[in-house]
């Protein structure tokens, strides 16, 4: 049987709170450890992610997954995007800070619900997808007790390829609005994010960590339909670091067949066909 188990952290620069939780099987035995990042727009609940957390424990992983601080969820909330305010003040920086945090909490006596019996540590495992992704490249190359990590769907670059016109209008309002497709809402996303980026690019340019930094194993795994992250973003990721193995999923999709809210009690065709592949990958490098 499944144990599930949630808990809090408090950012430590923005003293906001956000929630992770954990799925594993308790066994007293020592098991890897796998952390979920979400991607933008995205929460840790979202869809079948859930049954994924099930699928990785299921595995013998405890499968762990946070909403990052600014997600626009809100501790004890609706379960959905709702604080507009936090989605705008959302940037880089904070998102790798939450990610860091929770590492140190699962090396932390105490400092999570899940006991240091059930977790095997030399294995700390890293999953994004999309935008997310793109995070669990920069947290694995600036954190070496990260074994080896997974990208589904990720982006290549953080900085948008947009006309030079819209940045000069989003930097005159102060705020640019992204459609939420699935809800309808505006998010907005307050200037301060391009302004981060530029004040941090050593640590925020992908192609710089991965072809720099980045010397753990890659398994990188996108769809060759994905109508949000072109799979060109894959032949790139692999460009930057040719040592990694790259997994092209015909027909798939940005969200590997998934949707939110997800009904059913299996998971999509291909959402499991990469778990499998992520899972086997992760397996070898034990």
């Amino acid at each position: 049987m499944l144990t599930r188990t949630s808990f809090l952290l408090t950012g430590n620069g923005h003293g906001r709170s956000f929630e992770a939780d954990a799925t594993y099987q308790p066994t007293s035995q020592a098991k890897p450890v796998l952390l979920f990042v979400h991607g933008f727009k995205g929460f840790k609940d979202w869809g079948h992610f859930p049954l994924v957390a099930d699928f990785f424990a299921e595995q013998g992983f405890v499968f762990v997954k946070l909403n990052l601080s600014h997600n626009g969820l809100v501790v004890g909330g609706t379960g959905d995007l709702e604080d507009l305010d936090a989605f705008g003040r959302n940037n880089f920086s904070i998102e790798l800070d939450d990610i860091g945090q929770v590492i140190d909490a699962l090396f932390t006596d105490g400092a999570t619900p899940v006991p240091a019996t059930e977790m095997d540590l030399n294995g700390l495992f890293l999953v994004g997808h999309s935008r997310g992704g793109g995070l669990v490249l920069l947290k694995a190359a600036e954190d070496r007790r990260v074994r080896a990590l997974t990208t589904w769907a990720a982006i290549a670059e953080i900085h948008p390829q947009w006309p030079q016109a819209v940045f000069d209008e989003w930097e005159r309002t102060g705020v640019l609005h992204v459609p939420n497709m699935r809800t309808g809402v505006e998010l907005p996303m307050h200037y301060q994010i391009v302004e981060n980026y530029h004040a941090n690019r050593p640590r925020l340019d992908i192609s710089h960590n991965v072809r720099r930094k980045l010397k753990q194993p890659l398994l990188i795994i996108h769809g060759d339909g994905d109508e949000t992250v072109n799979v060109a973003a894959a032949h790139k990721l692999q460009e930057l670091k040719p040592d990694a193995e790259l997994l092209l999923v015909p027909g798939a999709t940005h969200m590997f067949g998934g949707a939110h809210p997800w009904t059913n009690v299996e998971l999509p065709t291909t959402a499991q066909h990469i778990a499998e592949a992520t899972a086997a990958f992760f397996k070898r490098q034990l």
